[in-house]
C-alpha cells in the first residue's frame, strides 16, 4: 500500500485505530451534505474493510489521512478506479477526498491532492486524473480548481448511483487534467 508523506500529512492505509472517525465523515450531515445517504457504524466498519482491502491488492486507494504532527486520522483522500462517470478514457483514475468539518480550510486536501497528483502522474503513468462532484459542491470543485483541474460541463452527468428521491444531488460536475497539463503546471511553479 502506497504511503505518501507531505509536509503536514500522511497518506497511508486505514488502521483499526481509525474506525471511529471513518463512521463519523461517513454519518456527519455536514460532511456528508452532497450525499444521498448516512451510513451506520456497522456500514461504516463494513466499508472500511473494503476499502483497506482494495487498498492493500491494487496498492493504493482512498486512503487514511493522517495529521503528522499529532497521528490523528483527519479524513482520506486517494485515487480510485471508478466507471460512474462516462466521460471516462481507459485508463482515467478518479481523485477524491472527505474530511472530518474541523479539518475544513486549512489546505490539507489541497495538499493530499497535490501529493496524489504527483503519485499518479508518476509512480502509476496515467494518462489522466479525473474528479466529479455534485454540481453546487464548492468546496470540493475549488480544490479541484486549485490543483489544476479543468471543469468540463460538456461531460457534467446525472450520477447513476444517487436515487430520484434526491434529484438536487444528481447533476455532477466533471473535471479533469491530463498528465501534459500536470507536468506544464508543475514547470510553472
Amino acid at each position: 500500500m502506497m504511503r505518501i508523506e507531505t509536509p503536514r500529512l500522511i497518506i497511508r492505509n486505514w488502521e483499526e485505530r481509525d474506525r471511529d472517525l471513518f463512521h463519523r465523515i461517513n454519518s456527519d450531515d455536514r460532511v456528508m451534505e452532497f450525499f444521498p445517504f448516512r451510513r451506520t457504524r456497522e456500514e461504516a466498519d463494513a466499508f472500511m474493510e473494503t476499502i483497506r482491502a482494495a487498498n492493500e491488492e491494487r496498492g493504493y486507494g482512498f486512503a487514511a489521512l493522517e495529521l503528522r504532527e499529532t497521528g490523528e486520522c483527519m479524513g482520506f483522500a486517494g485515487l480510485h478506479s471508478d466507471s460512474v462517470a462516462p466521460a471516462r478514457l481507459p485508463g482515467a483514475m478518479e481523485i477524491g477526498w472527505r474530511l472530518a468539518p474541523e479539518y475544513w480550510g486549512k489546505g490539507y486536501v489541497t495538499e493530499a491532492a497535490e501529493a496524489l497528483l504527483d503519485f499518479g502522474f508518476v509512480t502509476l503513468d496515467l494518462d489522466e486524473i479525473i474528479s466529479f462532484a455534485v454540481w453546487d459542491n464548492d468546496r470540493s470543485t475549488s480544490v479541484m480548481r486549485r490543483i489544476g483541474m479543468a471543469a468540463e460541463p460538456e461531460s457534467d452527468f446525472d450520477h447513476p448511483r444517487v436515487p430520484d428521491t434526491h434529484p438536487h444531488l444528481k447533476r455532477h460536475a466533471f473535471y479533469r487534467i491530463t498528465r501534459d497539463e500536470w507536468r506544464m503546471r508543475k514547470k510553472a511553479v
